[in-house]
C-alpha cells in the first residue's frame, strides 16, 4: 500500500508543470525531422528557411554561422535539430546554433555536443553566448569549429 505524498512533494508537483510550450514545439519538430530522409540539399534548404524564420538580430546571426560553419567545416553536413540550425558529421551532430527568442532565454547560444573535439583537461565549456557576433567573436567561432572537427 503507498504512502500519500507529503506537502513537499505535492508542492514540487504543482511548480513542475513540465515542459514549456517552447519545449514541447521542438520536441515535436525534432520527432517530425527523425521522420524525414531529406538529402543534404533538402537538409540544408530546411536549415535557412528555419534560419529565415528567426527574428533579429539572431538571424543575421544565424545566417553568419552558417557561412563560418560551412566555410571552416565543410565536412560538416547542416540540419535542423530541434528546429534550429544544426551541423553534424557521419550522423552526428557536432555544434548546433540555439535562438534565445525561440526558449525565452536571455541570449542565443552555439553549443558542441560530444562529437565535437573540444576536449581540454577535465572541464571545458560546451556552450558559448552570443549576443553579437564582430570580427573578434568570428574568430574565436572559427578556432573552435575548427578545433571541434579536428
Amino acid at each position: 500500500m503507498s504512502q500519500p505524498a507529503n506537502k513537499d512533494t505535492q508542492k514540487a508537483a504543482k511548480k513542475d508543470k513540465g515542459f514549456s510550450a517552447e519545449e514541447k514545439a521542438a520536441m515535436k519538430e525534432r520527432a517530425k525531422e527523425m521522420k524525414a530522409s531529406a538529402s543534404k540539399e533538402e537538409a540544408e534548404k530546411d536549415v535557412l528557411a528555419k534560419i529565415d524564420e528567426m527574428a533579429e538580430p539572431e538571424r543575421t546571426m544565424a545566417k553568419r554561422l552558417h557561412e563560418i560553419i560551412k566555410a571552416n567545416a565543410p565536412e560538416l553536413s547542416a540540419k535542423t535539430w530541434y528546429g534550429m540550425p544544426a551541423y553534424n558529421r557521419d550522423g552526428k551532430v557536432v555544434c548546433h546554433f540555439q535562438s534565445a527568442s525561440k526558449f525565452g532565454t536571455r541570449y542565443a547560444t552555439l553549443g558542441f555536443s560530444d562529437a565535437a573535439n573540444l576536449d581540454d583537461g577535465a572541464l571545458f565549456p560546451v556552450a558559448y553566448a552570443l549576443k553579437e557576433l564582430n570580427a573578434a567573436e568570428e574568430k574565436k567561432i572559427i578556432e573552435l569549429i575548427k578545433k571541434a572537427v579536428s
